[in-house]
């Protein structure tokens, strides 16, 4: 089992190496698939993201198979559903860093900012006005969302004590669609 900052370090790692790669992801082997399949799971991140085509966490971070607990969702918005699928991963899986990944260009964000959806997409929106207020950038808008996000996060007492007690931890970044590189927000 990584520790948080173990964990940090690899998926930087695995962003530099995805920033000259073609096609290759991590390992996605039969034997992989075999061993999780026997062993169970065990992934060393919980990644938060967008659904956006564009963003793929495997591909970004250059992992295979079992690596990462993977919890996508337009604007990368967190609810008490996102909630329970981290709060399971953190405690039942061990993993110990939860990054959630926002991105450049985010439709949800620019919804959000020039837009007044109806039906359910309006729950997303909402979300994320609460999160940028009034701010009408959208790199900005961006960020600021990741950080709410992480502060929702953070909300939950059960993280809370997974923190204390484990180390875990809870982190901001921001995926640039155009040159591939992950920072931290």
């Amino acid at each position: 089992m990584l520790s948080a900052q173990q964990a940090m370090e690899k998926l930087l790692a695995g962003n530099r190496e995805y920033l000259s790669q073609t096609k290759e992801i991590g390992d996605i082997s039969r034997e992989v698939r075999l061993a999780t399949t026997e062993g169970g799971q065990h992934p060393f991140a919980i990644v938060i993201t967008c659904s956006d085509s564009r963003v793929i966490p495997e591909a970004v971070f250059k992992c295979g198979i079992g690596e990462l607990f993977v919890i996508r969702v337009a604007g990368n918005v967190i609810d008490r559903h996102q909630m329970g699928s981290i709060e399971y991963a953190s405690e039942h899986l061990g993993t110990r860093l939860i990054l959630v990944l926002g991105h450049t260009h985010c439709g949800a964000v620019d919804a959000a900012i020039n837009h007044d959806p109806e039906g359910f997409i309006k729950y997303i929106t909402d979300d994320i006005r609460k999160a940028i207020g009034k701010e009408r950038d959208p790199y900005k808008a961006c960020c600021l969302n990741v950080v709410h996000c992480v502060k929702v996060i953070e909300g939950s007492l059960e993280i809370q004590k997974e923190e204390r007690e484990t180390g875990l931890r809870v982190v901001g970044a921001l995926y640039d669609i155009e040159t591939g590189e992950v920072r931290l927000v």
